[in-house]
């Protein structure tokens, strides 16, 4: 597989000014610039995180405008709104909170 003949021959490509110039180039994009291939990876993942971050959100908005909606369309359920999350209640009613853990 690797013989002499085939080490001098990869040695004698990279005598060529030309070739050594283009693989140190290439080295040097990859590894020390300041858009190297690592960076790059990195950004690329983060952006990926964040466009499913945004469709998240973009899921809460749409059920949140939804059920702004219901609230202010509906007397009944914003009543059982603000029972429920702000311990609301009519005279004469007693409220028992019960938690779970």
């Amino acid at each position: 597989m690797f013989n002499k003949q085939n080490f001098r021959y990869f040695f004698r490509i990279l005598r060529n000014k030309y070739i050594l110039t283009s693989i140190l180039f290439m080295i040097w994009l990859l590894f020390f610039d300041q858009n190297n291939l690592l960076d790059r990876r990195k950004y690329v993942n983060e952006y990926k995180q964040l466009l499913k971050d945004r469709e998240y959100y973009l899921e809460k908005i749409e059920e949140d405008k939804k059920r702004l909606e219901e609230l202010q369309t509906n007397d009944e359920n914003l009543e059982k709104f603000a029972r429920e999350q702000y311990l609301m209640k009519k005279d004469g009613e007693d409220i028992f909170i019960i938690r779970e853990e």
